[in-house]
């Protein structure tokens, strides 16, 4: 059995199943994050490390940068092909960076996926020097009534998934993701001293529109149609029971580091 994120294979490439959704309902990056790892690279040539459907590398394109991105899922390759980003499939440990070099190395949502140290060392290798990595995801903890109908939905429908039992809050389980990216890249010996940088943001949500989020989420993408159905069902009426939406508040964490 997988003992960490980028071992569980069958979940880390399961987000294609509805690449349409997934381009529609997940957030875009805070402005500030883009802005400062364009102004702390050396240039403005991006390799965007499990790119998806092209979200965060958008963002970069919009802010004047070349974008190159690489992902294992060739739906979600194709999907961000079709935005206008240039994506080569493959999993990040195995990509032939075929001597080419970029200023940063970003991954949105993803690094959890890459091995923390191969990934880190492939990193530095596709690097000029100076250039920046910078992993970064969002960190958000729905209202209580929300989140606990969604656990409880889960663990009806599926009681053996990991994500039936956890009772951790995600800024726990997030800082202890962090430390290990930050871990990683030392370990790596190819990098200074990793930094973390935080960006909070709040959004607010209707039923409808969280609801289309969770079937892109990692506890949700492999359920069948009608167990899907039965969660959400139950996810909704809690947030009718609010009045029908909340503001959610987002903290975007990144871990950055410099190659010498």
């Amino acid at each position: 059995m997988p003992t960490q994120p980028h071992e569980a294979r069958q979940f880390a490439e399961s987000f294609g199943t509805d690449t349409e959704r997934y381009d529609r309902a997940r957030p875009e990056y805070p402005d500030e994050l883009i802005a400062r790892v364009v102004a702390e690279s050396p240039g403005r040539d991006v390799l965007d490390v499990g790119c998806g459907t092209g979200i965060e590398a958008r963002q970069f394109r919009a802010a004047g940068c070349r974008v190159l991105g690489v992902d294992p899922d060739p739906r979600m390759a194709a999907f961000a092909r079709d935005t206008g980003i240039d994506v080569e499939v493959a999993k990040f440990e195995d990509w032939d960076d075929r001597g080419r070099t970029f200023d940063a190395v970003v991954a949105g949502q993803a690094w959890h996926w890459v091995d923390p140290v191969a990934g880190a060392a492939k990193a530095a290798a596709a690097l000029r020097p100076g250039g920046l990595l910078a992993v970064f995801a969002h960190v958000f903890q729905p209202p209580a009534p929300v989140a606990g109908a969604l656990t409880e939905g889960i663990r009806r429908v599926l009681p053996d998934s990991p994500f039936a039992g956890e009772s951790r809050s995600a800024t726990d389980l997030y800082d202890v993701m962090f430390a290990k990216f930050a871990d990683g890249i030392r370990d790596s010996g190819r990098f200074g001293a990793p930094e973390r940088w935080s960006f909070a943001w709040e959004r607010a949500y209707t039923r409808d529109e969280w609801l289309d989020l969770l079937p892109t989420t990692g506890g949700l993408t492999r359920l069948a149609p009608d167990a899907l159905a039965d969660v959400l069902d139950g996810v909704g009426a809690a947030i009718d029971a609010l009045g029908g939406g909340f503001t959610l508040s987002y903290t975007t964490l990144a871990v950055v580091a410099t190659k010498p």
